[in-house]
């Protein structure tokens, strides 16, 4: 049998980075090698491997160590840490409105009534919170502990007419009135205002402080104002929809390139045509988005049964799906991800700016180099005396401004470097016509392509299967 010193000649134990893992590796085969469990397990002990010893292996290479010659082989195996898992908070009640239609009491249907909102009454609960799991530590194979990663208590986000109970667990409606999330997740409950028709002449324009349903159409030129969500069961013209909360349009947006409908979360449609759409997060449409400027901070989901995206500007501050960019007739198609679209429109109104700087900032110099030659001359009349300190003045001013833009379109280049996420996925078609930007890099399309996924990687815009 061979002891612990001759065992440093056979064999060589390694660690893992963390010391969750112990290996054991042959460093010479001898054929007549031979050892006991015992001096296998002394050896292992004497390079201060303490917890988690893999008997079973030991037994195993004791009695048929050739079998392990040319392997390396976990000897001993650790404990890992188990990460709390975070609390959370969840809402106790459903926030999809039910879109059946009414039934009335004589068993007729009335189709008009589609959307029937969830109310909550005064007292009733709304959310709660569902403490954080404790994690537990583990070992590594020397004996010391690895601690674990405590779970995180999550914390209501309260917005208007809620109420937080004593122990901080449960969250109730102040009021009767509807649960509405507004813009980082705050929980809501505002009073529903409900126009039984259109917004036109009639109604005249509606600026509330809860949530608005309008079961007809929004007229063009007309203005719905919300802190809570709006709902319209028809459609919107060339009007001005501006919610807190998220907006939903049964009957699609026709903008006549003008209005505006912005939300603080997200904006559900079927389809947008000529239209100007912002949304805090999400913009998802069922149909088509044709000719229309739109602008998510997060995502614009179009991907349903026809999910066309065509002409004008997409802007994504993650991620565009559709099943169909562009179209035979090369139409100009911009689709923009990896940056919030604010970001990206104040680097380009940066950029103008600099470039008037500049043009002024050189017409000044032109105008100095003038008055200096005088003044070097003899020849500076008074009046020019005091032009030339003006303009002087003008110079320092415009080099202050010029610093403040650069830093700032440095500052806004490096947050449209983090594009990790930023991606358009095509599910059908892209056509060419099309031009794809992620964060500060652009790709025109020539061909059609089908099912490709766009990411930034390595400098460049690249493409990627769709799955």
């Amino acid at each position: 049998m061979i002891g612990n010193y001759a065992l440093n000649q056979y064999v060589s134990i390694t660690f893992s980075e963390d010391k969750g893992i112990a290996y054991l590796q042959f460093s010479k085969k001898d054929e007549n090698f031979s050892c006991s469990s015992e001096d296998l397990e002394s050896f292992l002990n004497s390079h201060n491997i303490r917890y988690g010893i893999q008997r079973d292996i030991v037994q195993r290479i004791s009695s048929n160590p050739e079998e392990y010659f040319f392997n390396r082989v976990p000897i001993a195996i650790g404990d890992p840490a188990v990460n709390g898992t975070d609390g959370r908070v969840v809402l106790t009640i459903d926030m999809e409105e039910d879109r059946k239609p009414l039934e009335k009491a004589d068993g007729k249907v009335d189709y008009k009534d589609l959307v029937r909102l969830h109310n909550v009454k005064k007292g009733q609960l709304i959310a709660r919170k569902i403490l954080p799991m404790p994690g537990k530590s583990g070992n590594t194979v020397t004996g010391e502990e690895i601690p674990y990663k405590a779970g995180k208590d999550a914390h209501f986000k309260v917005g208007k007419n809620v109420l937080i109970d004593q122990d901080e667990t449960s969250m109730y409606a102040a009021m009767d009135g509807l649960v509405t999330l507004t813009e980082k997740g705050k929980v809501n409950v505002f009073p529903v205002y409900e126009v039984n028709g259109d917004v036109d002449y009639s109604t005249g324009n509606i600026d509330f402080v809860g949530t608005v349903v309008i079961r007809g159409n929004v007229l063009t030129g007309f203005t719905v104002k919300s802190a809570g969500d709006i709902r319209v069961v028809g459609g919107v013209e060339g009007a001005e929809l501006i919610s807190g909360g998220s907006i939903e349009i049964a009957g699609g947006i026709i903008g006549y390139n003008k209005g505006l409908v912005s939300a603080g979360k997200n904006v559900k449609v079927s389809f947008i045509q000529d239209g100007n759409v912002v949304a805090g997060e999400d913009v998802i449409v069922s149909q088509s988005i044709m000719h229309s400027n739109i602008r998510a901070g997060r995502d614009v989901l179009c991907n349903g049964s026809k999910g066309l995206i065509v002409g004008g500007v997409v802007q994504a501050g993650e991620r565009v799906v559709a099943r169909t960019i562009g179209n035979t007739m090369s139409t100009a198609t911009a689709i923009e991800v990896g940056v919030v679209p604010e970001l990206r429109n104040e680097i380009n109104d940066l950029r103008l700016e600099l470039r008037q700087l500049l043009e002024n900032e050189d017409k000044t110099n032109k105008a100095l180099y003038l008055l200096n030659q005088l003044a070097n001359n003899g020849q500076l009349a008074p009046d020019k005396v005091a032009l030339r300190v003006k303009l002087n003045a003008t110079k320092q001013s415009h080099m202050r401004e010029e610093k403040r833009i650069k830093e700032r379109v440095l500052e806004i280049e490096r947050m449209l470097e983090d594009t990790v996420r930023a991606r358009v996925e095509v599910v059908k078609t892209i056509y060419g016509g099309s031009k794809i930007v992620i964060g500060r890099y652009t790709r025109f399309v020539k061909d059609p392509t089908e099912r490709v996924v766009f990411i930034y990687s390595e400098g460049d815009i690249t493409l990627a299967p769709y799955v």
